[in-house]
């Protein structure tokens, strides 16, 4: 079993730009593109338990800001397991992260995200 802890640094700044522009958006209150990138964001973090509880965090207050109960509720218990799910190496390949999909359900990952996480990875 391998043990994830720390993100890649060559990931990072993929990362990071996920999360700028999920800002960038939700300043603009453009509450589509914005999710676009933090499910983005979630599948770049996905195997990194810090990174990976914080685009949930992100999420969880995102569904605060738009009012959408179940997404609020929905990312409760991903906030408690899937740092530790990522931890132990034992997520779901590629879910977007939010409530709309089951969370141990795998999912086919973007062919530009899954190069990039290939390639930096």
């Amino acid at each position: 079993m391998k043990f994830y802890i720390k993100m890649p640094s060559k990931l990072i700044p993929y990362y990071k730009q996920e999360i700028a522009l999920y800002k960038s958006y939700l300043d603009e209150a453009n509450f589509q593109l914005s999710w676009k990138h933090l499910e983005r964001a979630h599948i770049l973090a996905q195997k990194y338990p810090l990174e990976h509880t914080a685009v949930h965090w992100k999420m969880l207050l995102f569904g605060i800001k738009i009012k959408k109960t179940k997404e609020i509720i929905g990312q409760i218990p991903r906030l408690l397991v899937g740092g530790i799910k990522s931890f132990v190496g034992s997520v779901p390949v590629g879910n977007t992260g939010g409530s709309n999909v089951p969370p141990l359900k795998r999912m086919e990952i973007d062919s530009e995200l899954l190069q990039i996480i290939n390639s930096n990875s």
